[in-house]
């Protein structure tokens, strides 16, 4: 079992208290200091399991060599160049990598999930001359002022904070559906509500520029909706001239199997939002449609740091690594493997009242012996699980989250169950 936080750790811990803002929040005192492929060491010299892969950021693995070595050449030469001013070769390449995995053939480089529906959101604006949006409760999207009224998770993100006109409709949260219905029988309601509800009482679609929605909801809780659900929203986008946002900041990039979760679903939408595991590591994110879609003029959007050379040169190199090692297909054989592994803990915890996923991309849901949400023990689980050496988050209600790298062995991730399940004893024990 780890220690609580040793002297060097809480040293800077408190030097931490003294310098960054208080809006960041940490669940647990991890102090760290390097990591390589799914381990991560602290500044203490201890070893942990990591199974969050920085909020689904290193798919590729923590250092991974490759990235590293295109990342350390590329500055060799330069590592920015104002590249929304001037050419440069290692976006283009990034580029066109991008048109040929996804499909789409114009791409808008920024920074960050959060920038890159902001750039989805100017240019469904742009292009319909419409200003409103739907997005869906439980959705998370972003924390700046556009992104931020879409995201619909957590009233902490909003309040005091004005949002531009957006409408919200239920996701498709089978294990707990906000109308009470039973699926397959519902006849996805929670998709039909847009029409027969939000249309015809709170924005007409004539006002609506996009609906934005996520493949699997991240942080509302790795919610996995039916195949259904996105068929509808398709179908709802092009009956009504809206265009269809697909949000795959987190679930893009191989995690859920696919390239693009919404590939899961034989959808295709209209403009694609893509960051974190796009960039191996470094701050990119990257706005994806089609010419007849993304053809506004000059200046109409653009950035400073887009296209980032150092970042180009990591992310071309992540998805090189990607794509040669079929981390999607490893993604979909370990997922499977995980979640039966839950599945048997389930049946001896009756605490894990869910188990759902795609790919690397699980959730399991924690409630009380009534069905309720249970976020106490959620909580207690994951504080336990980094005693045991293990590296957890939370998201939704009460859900614990496993992300992690792509490249994480079937014996780191045996081990790092076995831990999950003493946790997991411990947590229960304390109720």
């Amino acid at each position: 079992m780890i220690e609580p936080p040793g002297q060097k750790a809480q040293k800077i811990i408190e030097r931490d208290c003294d310098v960054i803002s208080s809006c960041t929040a940490r669940p647990y005192p991890l102090v760290i200091d390097s990591a390589r492929g799914a381990l991560i060491t602290d500044v203490e010299g201890r070893e942990y399991i990591d199974l969050v892969a920085g909020i689904a950021v290193m798919n590729v693995g923590h250092s991974n060599p490759r990235v590293t070595a295109a990342v350390s050449a590329q500055m060799e030469k330069m590592a920015h160049c104002g590249f929304p001013d001037f050419y440069a070769e290692p976006p283009v390449k990034l580029a066109e990598q991008l048109k040929q995995m996804s499909g789409y053939d114009r791409v808008f480089f920024c920074n960050s999930g959060t920038e890159s529906v902001e750039a989805a959101i100017k240019l469904a604006m742009w292009k319909t001359h419409r200003q409103g949006l739907v997005g869906f409760y439980g959705g998370f999207h972003g924390r700046t002022l556009g992104a931020l009224s879409l995201t619909c998770s957590k009233v902490k993100h909003k309040e005091h904070f004005p949002t531009i006109r957006t409408v919200h409709a239920h996701y498709a949260y089978c294990y707990r559906c906000p109308l009470n219905l039973e699926y397959p029988g519902c006849g996805t309601q929670c998709a039909a509500y847009i029409e027969e509800v939000l249309f015809k009482r709170e924005m007409s679609p004539a006002d609506i520029a996009a609906i934005v929605v996520e493949p699997v909801q991240g942080e509302g809780g790795y919610i996995v909706p039916p195949p259904e659900f996105h068929k509808a929203i398709r179908r709802i986008c092009d009956d009504h001239d809206v265009l269809m946002v697909a949000d795959e900041v987190q679930a893009g990039c191989y995690r859920t199997g696919t390239f693009m979760a919404m590939e899961n679903f034989g959808v295709r939408a209209d403009i694609v939002c893509m960051a974190k595991a796009l960039g191996g590591g470094l701050p990119m994110g990257a706005m994806l449609s089609d010419h007849d879609i993304m053809d506004w003029p000059p200046g109409t959007h653009s950035n400073t740091f887009g296209g980032n050379l150092l970042a180009s040169a990591a992310s071309s190199a992540a998805l090189e690594y990607m794509e040669k090692e079929d981390l999607g297909s490893y993604a979909k054989e370990l997922g499977a493997h995980i979640m039966q592994r839950l599945r048997e803990m389930q049946l001896q915890y009756p605490v894990i009242g869910d188990v759902r996923g795609l790919g690397l991309m699980i959730g399991i849901e924690m409630v009380k012996p009534d069905g309720s949400v249970d976020p106490d023990t959620r909580d207690r689980t994951i504080q336990e699980g980094f005693k045991e050496g293990i590296i957890l988050l939370s998201c939704g209600d009460s859900v614990i989250r496993f992300s992690p790298p792509l490249v994480i062995t079937r014996d780191e991730i045996d081990t790092a169950l076995d831990r999950f399940e003493l946790a997991l004893k411990r947590a229960v024990s304390q109720e």
